[in-house]
């Protein structure tokens, strides 16, 4: 793959993640529930702060943690989301460009408040997350920068975005505007739900525009209404060039000119919070995709980065990525 000035462009939905443990008890009466994404309005994520105690701030959204996952592993990597120009707007901001990622979005100044996500994490590694969309699900065609999608290597889009039409629109014209400068277009599905509300938009967009298709096992079947993954695996190398899907303690399949490639799971000696599992999993498959790396060592680098962030409270790494994987 010819080099460019960036590795990956991701696009999705810019969130602050709130952090915080928490206990069954709490989830109980506050009638979360458990192990899921719910969707809460403004005053529900400001009464959940409150009620947090001590938490951990850092931006987030499903493609921001990708874009901070390759970064760490030393590929370059650029960023666009919507926020307004306010303080969690400001801190997302401030918080990617530490992290190394490229991010120049002008922040909104007008509009619903910067997205934010409470995230409870139970002793047994689950998370239970509280999302206040704001700002970010009104990215529109408005926020495409065409000179960094020209420059990135590949165009990653988060599926959690594609709930409105303007943001339906982005991704068309994104994956054209990538393909004709001979760039690749990777999608992440993002969420099963997600997939049953928009399956036939989603089946159109990765038969005529995604080359990289990322699915965890209930996000393939949903996508082709299918309950046995094995039945999938057909559907998706008829439709896009290179699929992976991940499968949690199972490892993940790649899929690709009519190669499988199985993936074992990178041991962990205990779940904290499955957190960015397959955020970081991509992270480590695109690093290798764009620096040449055969399949199989894209997943195997994929699977080392999931294995890392499962094993603490959080979507960022806190070991050194490059030594881990090796590269």
């Amino acid at each position: 793959m010819t080099r460019k000035r960036f590795d990956v462009l991701g696009i999705g939905n810019a969130i602050v993640d709130v952090l915080a443990t928490s206990t069954d008890d709490f989830l109980n009466a506050e009638a979360i529930p458990k192990g899921v994404m719910t969707l809460v309005d403004a005053g529900r994520a400001e009464d959940l702060f409150r009620k947090m105690g001590s938490a951990t701030t850092v931006s987030g959204g499903s493609a921001a943690n990708t874009m901070v996952g390759l970064a760490a592993l030393g590929g370059k990597a650029a960023y666009i989301g919507r926020l307004r120009d306010d303080r969690l707007g400001a801190l997302f901001s401030r918080d990617m460009k530490a992290a190394g990622v490229h991010f120049t979005t002008p922040l909104a100044g007008s509009g619903p408040p910067s997205a934010s996500c409470m995230i409870l994490i139970t002793p047994d590694g689950h998370r239970s997350m509280n999302t206040y969309l704001g700002a970010s699900t009104d990215l529109s065609g408005a926020e495409l920068d065409e000179e960094i999608s020209r420059d990135a290597a590949v165009t990653y889009l988060e599926g959690y975005l594609f709930d409105k039409p303007p943001a339906q629109e982005a991704f068309a014209a994104a994956a054209r505007h990538a393909h004709s400068h001979g760039n690749k277009v990777a999608l992440t599905l993002s969420d099963p739900f997600c997939v049953n509300r928009h399956r036939e938009a989603f089946q159109n967009l990765v038969a005529q525009s995604v080359d990289i298709l990322f699915a965890n096992e209930m996000e393939a079947c949903a996508l082709y209404r299918r309950n046995n993954l094995e039945d999938v695996f057909p559907l998706l190398v008829r439709h896009c060039e290179v699929a992976v899907v991940t499968r949690s303690g199972d490892g993940s399949v790649i899929l690709s000119g009519g190669k499988r490639i199985d993936i074992k799971a990178e041991p962990v000696a205990k779940i904290v919070d499955t957190t960015g599992a397959g955020d970081l999993y991509a992270a480590g498959f695109l690093f290798g995709y764009t620096h040449g790396m055969d399949l199989r060592d894209c997943g195997l680098i994929g699977s080392i980065c999931a294995a890392e962030i499962i094993s603490h409270v959080g979507s960022r790494p806190q070991a050194d990525l490059r030594k881990l994987a090796g590269v």
